[in-house]
This record gives C-alpha cells, sequence and structure tokens, in this order.
C-alpha cells in the first residue's frame, strides 16, 4: 500500500536526511539538511529548489513565443530601425504604431548590461514627448501562429491558464500595460505590472485565465497575440484582469512611454506558457531559435554577398530553383534587388520557388517574407 503525507502532519524531527514539513497555507515541503528541496502548493504548482515546474511544461516548447531571448535579428543585424505600423524589427518581434515615428528599436540600445543569463533585449526609445490621443497606439508585439498555441484550448470551455513573464528595465516608473487577444482583435484581456526602480531590470510575470469565448485561429493564421503597450490612447484602453469583447492593446491609465523625449523601454526572456506559475525560461539552442524565425522571414543571399547568374550563348533563358532553409509559414512575399539584369517568378511555394532569367544577371539583396 501507497503511503501518504498529508501538509497537516508536522515535522519530522531532525535536521540530516529527508525532512516534511506541513504549512499553514495548505502546502506541503520536503527539504533536505533543513532547506526546501521540493514544494507542492495547495494549487499543486511544484516547485524544485526554488524553480517551479507544471505537469503541462515539464516536456517541450514550454516558451510559445520565438526569440523571446531577442538573439536572432535577421533584418536589422543590431542597428536602430524606425519603423512603419506592423513592420518588424528583431525577428518575430512586430511594432504596432499610429501615428509613425514616435520610437526607434534596437537589439541592445544603450548598450547597457543584461540580466544575468542574457546577452541580448530589445530596447525601445521615445523619439520625442508625444501626447497620445484616444485613437492613437504605440506598442511592441509577437502574434503567435495558431498552430503554436492550438493546444491552449482559447474560446472553448477548456481554455487553459497562461502566464507571461519577462524581464523589463525603463527609465521610468510606474503602472505599464499590455494585453493579450485574438486576431480579430474581438476579444482582448488587458493586464499591468510595476516597475518600481528607473534603469534597472526587473522580473515581472502575469497569469491569464484562458478565454471559454471568441474565435481563436488554430492554423498558421496568428492565433494569439502577445502585446506591450508603449502609449496607447482610451479608445483601445480598457480595465485590467478580465476579457472583453473589444480591441484593447493596454490598460487604462498604464504608463506612456513615448510621452516621454528620450525614454527607454527594455525587455527580454519573454516567454508564454501554459500554468499559473512562470517557470525558469526556456532556453534553445541558437541554430534551433533561428530556425523558427526562419518560418517567417529568411535572407536567401547569404549574409548580403552578391549572387550571380549567366546566360550561356545560344539559350534563351534558364531556370533557376530556390530552396528555402526552412519550409516557410505560408508561400512567402519574394524581394530581389537586382545590381543588374531581371529575373521574373513563375512560380512560389512553401519549399521552394522557381525564378526565370532570360540575361545575366546580379543581385545584391533576396529575401522571402511569410509573417503573420
Amino acid at each position: 500500500m501507497a503511503s501518504i503525507i498529508n501538509s497537516d502532519d508536522g515535522v519530522i524531527s531532525g535536521t540530516a536526511g529527508l525532512k516534511s514539513t506541513g504549512a499553514n497555507d495548505g502546502a506541503l515541503n520536503i527539504q533536505t539538511n533543513g532547506t526546501n528541496a521540493i514544494t507542492v502548493s495547495s494549487s499543486q504548482a511544484v516547485a524544485i529548489n526554488g524553480n517551479n515546474i507544471s505537469a503541462d511544461n515539464s516536456l517541450g516548447f514550454r516558451n510559445r513565443i520565438i526569440n523571446g531571448a531577442m538573439v536572432i535579428d535577421q533584418r536589422n543585424a543590431g542597428a536602430s530601425a524606425t519603423l512603419s505600423n506592423t513592420g518588424y524589427s528583431l525577428d518575430r518581434w512586430q511594432t504596432y504604431l499610429s501615428p509613425s515615428g514616435k520610437y526607434t528599436v534596437q537589439r541592445n540600445a544603450g548598450s547597457v548590461t543584461p540580466p544575468v543569463g542574457f546577452t541580448n533585449y530589445l530596447g525601445v526609445t521615445s523619439t520625442s514627448a508625444y501626447s497620445v490621443s484616444g485613437g492613437d497606439y504605440q506598442a511592441i508585439v509577437q502574434p503567435i501562429e495558431g498552430y503554436n498555441v492550438a493546444d491552449l484550448g482559447f474560446g472553448t470551455a477548456n481554455a487553459k491558464t497562461v502566464t507571461v513573464s519577462f524581464w523589463v528595465r525603463s527609465s521610468l516608473t510606474g503602472t505599464f500595460g499590455g494585453a493579450l487577444a485574438n486576431n480579430g482583435a474581438s476579444r482582448s484581456y488587458a493586464y499591468t505590472y510595476t516597475i518600481s526602480a528607473a534603469n534597472t531590470w526587473e522580473q515581472k510575470s502575469v497569469t491569464i485565465a484562458g478565454d471559454t469565448a471568441g474565435t481563436w485561429n488554430s492554423t498558421n493564421g496568428p492565433g494569439i497575440v502577445l502585446l506591450f503597450g508603449l502609449g496607447v490612447g482610451t479608445t483601445y484602453s480598457g480595465t485590467a484582469g478580465s476579457w472583453a469583447s473589444a480591441n484593447y492593446m493596454t490598460a487604462t491609465g498604464a504608463t506612456s512611454v513615448v510621452g516621454t523625449n528620450g525614454a527607454t523601454f527594455y525587455i527580454t526572456g519573454v516567454q508564454l506558457e501554459v500554468g499559473s506559475v512562470a517557470t525558469p525560461f526556456e532556453r534553445r539552442p541558437f541554430g534551433t531559435e533561428l530556425s523558427l524565425c526562419q518560418r517567417y522571414f529568411t535572407k536567401l543571399d547569404g549574409g548580403g554577398a552578391s549572387l550571380q547568374g549567366f546566360i550561356p550563348s545560344g539559350i534563351s533563358e534558364r531556370q533557376f530553383y530556390v530552396y528555402y532553409k526552412q519550409s516557410m509559414r505560408t508561400a512567402p512575399t519574394m524581394t530581389l534587388t537586382m545590381s543588374s539584369g531581371s529575373i521574373s517568378t513563375q512560380f512560389i511555394g512553401t519549399d521552394q520557388a522557381k525564378l526565370v532569367s532570360n540575361s545575366d544577371f546580379s543581385i545584391s539583396n533576396w529575401t522571402a517574407t511569410a509573417e503573420l
């Protein structure tokens, strides 16, 4: 017969070896040499040596965010960028902004030391002291593909609770906000977090009960959108802490980063996972993270090197097949910057493209985009 240790069984005396301690809050602690080794809370969350784990997150791909440690920057390679609405800065990180030009984005902007265990961060710098009006919005966003969140069951009675965690640093203090939303912008959950000290890295987490209403994509389109507000007007701000049939990007009253000239907002270690506790940041190999990013954007020129092709004498045209580094989310939009000659497209698929040229050519830049 199996034995059972109840949380109110009290203390097994002694400091050496295994010891259980009952807790008034209903938690069960198992200690070794007087230090908690395993803690089981009343909500059945488990922590081992202070690090939270959960049954849902115990195996593979805990973090539904791609490039949460901000290590991949295929487009800008660390250069500062001023983007248009829905443009991309670091891989997988999109800008929502209206009007444009109110902030710049740069990997490791300001060259501050990242939190322990990280080497990169996404840095936002305000370009003016802009007062947002009702319909204005400024935000950093990651849309997550439906296939990667289908198991969360949003829009059903079995919707799972999720936790968002991240490291943040700002020159401003106060209550900041963001939101979790569906792609149709018809369901959203505004949340808040507090930055207590200026220019200091702080770790935050927000737990959000899964939405049992609304329509949530579960295929290769945007499934869930995670937003961090940087200055949002009343039209797109709502009460924090509950799901609403509205297009909220942040919580009412949240601090506006773009409202202060030169204000900074740095973020890294972003994780969205199943469960009610934030577990340690999931670290994937660099090559794995790059491959995940290349499903949505890839540079086919090998980092800027010129690509050249020659048509032999007597041949009117030649066909070329380009195989992408990863299967892409959907047939991509290809952008070719020609140094000379011309190329026409006959076919673009998710794994390859068929191109045709009737003259010698040289390509200085070649990208494929299948962003959400």
